[in-house]
């Protein structure tokens, strides 16, 4: 695969709708050409403690942040003709589903792909997370569950095995 947009988002809560955060690392030719990252103020807009945990975002972070439509609208152009590649696309391609339901936007039936159900051939690794298969194909992922940081271990994945 030379074309695509690996993609991941982080969400404030339970609801797949709450994305605060965004990264996206664009290929063309088999280069990355392009990379996204912002913040965004997640609806609803509350953090539960478990996703604090994890990417470490509050609400302090995204107090000021733009709303999904205003970011989406920056990042959209950049994305045009190209499928998406996600580590679990199940959650992802579920929060950009909901995040269009939640503003009432027209989704634009993007094609994903997923390097976790890829992964799962390789029977050697100890677990498909996404920083274990990063390493297995010598990525170190840095800084995990930053969302810009496991796009590009994602799209390190992609360019490996899909």
């Amino acid at each position: 695969m030379d074309n695509f947009v690996a993609i991941d988002f982080e969400t404030a809560n339970n609801c797949p709708s709450s994305i605060c955060s965004i990264g996206a690392v664009i290929y063309r030719g088999g280069e990355k050409v392009d990379e996204f990252y912002s913040l965004v103020r997640p609806e609803p807009d509350y953090y539960n403690y478990w996703n604090v945990k994890v990417h470490g975002l509050t609400q302090r972070d995204t107090w000021n942040a733009k709303v999904f439509p205003e970011v989406w609208e920056l990042l959209a152009s950049k994305l045009e003709g190209l499928p998406l590649v996600a580590h679990n696309k199940a959650f992802d391609e579920n929060c950009l589903k909901a995040a269009f339901r939640t503003y009432s936007m027209d989704y634009p039936d993007y094609q994903f792909y997923c390097t976790l159900q890829a992964s799962r051939r390789i029977k050697c690794l100890a677990d498909h997370h996404l920083d274990t298969v990063a390493a297995f194909f010598g990525y170190e992922l840095r800084n995990h569950h930053h969302a810009l940081a496991d796009a590009e271990a994602c799209a390190w994945i992609a360019k490996e095995i899909l």
